[in-house]
């Protein structure tokens, strides 16, 4: 083996371990080793709730594998068909490399429309909402331009890199990285425009509390009117720093939750910001987008690399299917942040009899599957099992006697 090779090897071997010290770093949590199986789901849930919740998902599950098979048959026909007509659009490499984008995005957006609005129907079919399509279709738009201009952006600087670069992701991968820290930072700002102030007086003042405790004070909480679209409950966590924001949906506050389980639920979102997953996250971006830009480089090459235009239907479709076949592991990761959430937030509360009423109400309110598949697990799945948490609470109960 040449000097060079010797040196290039050790260079990858060196860039090898710091990846994998890296991840490692980003899957730590505050969580303590912790039993969280051997609980009977039966103790917790009647039989008629689970065979609906079984149902449920069993139509979840199926809508949601049509919508993978769709998505990607699309995505092979454009790969094939598309490459003719974009060189004979005369427009340059950042022309078509927009117009390519441009037919991606609303192409794939027209063929899960029907998909989207059979889930919609699904849910409204078992009570989890209304079947109001322009209003779900406003709640779609909210999120899609954001989107748009997020993939336009990063399309354009990839095929410009790739014309001019031969090792082109390594410039391309700390830009796009930077395209989404600043995208996750303004979902923040986007999302206190979309959401307004909640009026319970004594619950913002269980939040206040709640942010001394966690050690994020000044955290804006806003509520989002999403009643209109699903009955179900929610809340997130957006932006970080002084753009981090959490926001409940309407739907919590109905009635259908006591205080208490309300209060577990802001705990939950705070904990999100204290523990900066949204960093760890865009960490997690870093990690991953100079790997993967190298495998578009590499799958491109014989058709003339990422400078062409032509080329992208097939990087979409290279994509596309890496992401179904990583999803266990984001899913892993993101399955960790929400156990030190409810770890966070049950540490912050001291209230497991309210979290362990909101795991099962969770299941009223969303058809959860209590133990579900293992496939629905490793695929579905981003939050721990309701079986899970409620073990959880309990651990956290009899840690503290």
């Amino acid at each position: 083996m040449t000097a060079t090779r010797m040196a290039k090897a050790l260079t990858l071997a060196v860039a090898a371990a710091a990846w994998v010290v890296c991840a490692w770093l980003l899957t730590r949590t505050s969580v303590p080793a912790l039993h969280l199986g051997g609980l009977d789901q039966h103790r917790f849930f009647s039989e008629r709730a689970l065979e609906r919740g079984r149902s449920y998902s069993r139509g979840a599950q199926a809508l949601w594998l049509a919508s993978t098979l769709v998505t990607i048959g699309t995505l092979v026909v454009l790969a094939r068909v598309l490459p003719r007509s974009v060189r004979g659009m005369g427009l340059g490499r950042i022309g078509s490399a927009v117009i390519v984008a441009m037919v991606l995005l609303v192409t794939l957006w027209f063929v899960s429309l029907p998909l989207g609005l059979a889930s919609l129907w699904w849910q409204h079919h078992w009570g989890l909402g209304p079947f109001d399509v322009p209003a779900w279709l406003n709640a779609q738009w909210a999120t899609l331009g954001a989107e748009a201009v997020s993939v336009l952006a990063s399309i354009v600087l990839v095929v410009g890199l790739a014309g001019r670069f031969r090792r082109w992701w390594l410039i391309a991968g700390p830009v796009i990285v930077g395209i989404a820290a600043l995208f996750a930072f303004a979902s923040g700002f986007l999302a206190g425009a979309v959401s307004h102030k909640l009026h319970d007086t004594s619950l913002a003042a269980d939040a206040r509390r709640l942010e001394r405790i966690e050690g994020v004070q000044g955290t804006p909480l806003g509520v989002q009117d999403v009643s209109s679209w699903t009955d179900q409950a929610n809340a997130y966590s957006t932006g970080y720093g002084p753009s981090a924001q959490v926001v409940l949906w309407d739907t919590l506050l109905d009635g259908r939750f006591t205080r208490g389980e309300e209060r577990v639920v802001i705990a939950h979102e705070l904990a999100h910001v204290r523990s900066r997953h949204i960093l760890k996250a865009i960490g997690w971006s870093a990690l991953i987008v100079l790997p993967t830009l190298w495998l578009l480089a590499v799958v491109t090459r014989r058709r003339g690399g990422m400078g062409r235009a032509e080329n992208l239907p097939l990087a979409v479709l290279v994509l596309t299917v890496l992401s179904l076949l990583t999803t266990p592991v984001q899913n892993a990761v993101s399955r960790r942040y929400e156990a030190e959430a409810d770890w966070r937030a049950l540490n912050a509360t001291r209230d497991p009899q309210s979290a362990t009423r909101l795991f099962r109400s969770f299941q009223r309110t969303s058809l959860e599957e209590p133990s579900p598949s293992v496939w629905d697990y490793l695929w579905l799945e981003t939050h721990p099992t309701l079986m899970q948490r409620i073990a959880m609470a309990r651990e956290w109960r009899e840690s503290k006697r």
